[in-house]
């Protein structure tokens, strides 16, 4: 594990050789501060540093951050850290790389904003991005980046109206990638039937649940020790020290409660949308990724909330059931998401650039 203070010095802007002089208000930063250093604002400069910052304020699984960037000029690579690779949910590292397009695709939004065009090609595993200068394109969707969170909470349950839903399905749109909206109650039922046939088969399976737990963070203190993972106060949970937090999780996290919130989540939803590919490779991963982040980005700009049910497309027995349910024939569902209009929870937080970037 890192020290924190490299955490925070590396947030801050501070070399690696600065970490011991520290000033003492600088190992003690909050939770909201790490927070708050981490969604700033988009600065012109340093230009790359700002753009991987963006980058990884992208969606990703378990909060996991399983990417490793490098600079060089005009062009910035996007790479797999598999150090970080979740087995267990994730076998063939499908969100790994749905991932690492999500933060692609947050990184060309902000270049756009900051006047650069953003030109990415997949390369063996890499995302490598070539920047060429260009009128700033300032958006809403780029403005959305540092506001963006997965809210696993209830929503209100209002319909969405047809020119949000409009918005909502444009922002999907991806070469090679397919949107499926679904906003009538017995379609979501339908959905919510596999969601919570794939988590009760995930709390049963003993090696998702010891790999889920070991990115659980309880409180803040351990979120701010390795700024990953899963904070619980951004799920809606209690704060609590983990010397308490993890001898109680087999009494409050249950497969029946854990079944019982997805239920009313998603009944308290104004509609569900999945993605899903042409094909099941790595590159076409990466463009559910950019699908994904900017359905996000989208909802956020539009002032809705989204979180993430993907047990259906997880859990590989299921998989086939939910893609005939959804008329995809042999395609593979990639991701599946709820939207709706709740309240803010708190964020969570991101390794900051110094700690992600290579030379």
């Amino acid at each position: 594990m890192v020290d924190r203070r490299q955490f925070i010095a590396a947030a801050l802007g501070f070399s690696a050789a600065a970490v011991s002089g520290l000033p003492a208000e600088a190992a003690t930063m909050t939770y909201g501060e790490a927070v708050s250093t981490s969604r700033g604002p988009l600065q012109a400069a340093p230009r790359n540093r700002e753009l991987v910052r963006f980058a990884t304020l992208a969606a990703n699984s378990h909060n996991t951050q399983p990417w490793i960037f490098s600079a060089h000029d005009n062009e910035i690579a996007i790479a797999p850290d598999f150090t970080r690779r979740c087995p267990a949910v994730d076998p063939d590292d499908h969100h790994l790389f749905v991932s690492l397009g999500c933060a692609a695709e947050n990184l060309i939004l902000a270049a756009a904003a900051l006047g650069w065009r953003a030109n990415p090609v997949v390369d063996g595993d890499r995302i490598v991005i070539a920047l060429e200068e260009a009128r700033p394109a300032t958006s809403a969707l780029a403005g959305a980046i540092p506001v963006r969170q997965c809210t696993r909470s209830i929503f209100d349950g209002r319909p969405a109206t047809p020119e949000i839903l409009r918005q909502l399905e444009n922002a999907c749109r991806e070469p090679n990638v397919t949107a499926i909206l679904m906003t009538e109650r017995a379609a979501i039922a339908g959905v919510t039937d596999y969601v919570l046939e794939g988590n009760s088969a995930q709390m049963r399976d003993k090696a998702f649940m010891r790999e889920l737990v070991s990115w659980m963070r309880f409180n803040e203190r351990d979120a701010l020790a390795t700024m990953d993972g899963l904070f619980a106060p951004a799920s809606g949970n209690p704060s609590l020290p983990a010397w308490v937090a993890r001898p109680l999780l087999r009494f409050f996290f249950t497969e029946g409660g854990e079944n019982r919130k997805y239920r009313d989540e998603l009944v308290s939803s104004s509609g569900v949308v999945v993605l899903a590919a042409d094909r099941s490779d790595r590159s076409h991963w990466v463009a559910v990724g950019r699908a994904c982040q900017r359905f996000g980005l989208q909802a956020t700009a539009l002032g809705l909330k989204y979180s993430f049910v993907n047990q259906p497309v997880e859990v590989a027995a299921l998989r086939p059931q939910f893609a005939t349910l959804l008329g995809l024939g042999d395609r593979r569902p990639d991701v599946v998401m709820r939207f709706g209009a709740g309240p803010d929870l708190p964020k969570s937080l991101r390794r900051p650039p110094e700690l992600v970037m290579q030379s």
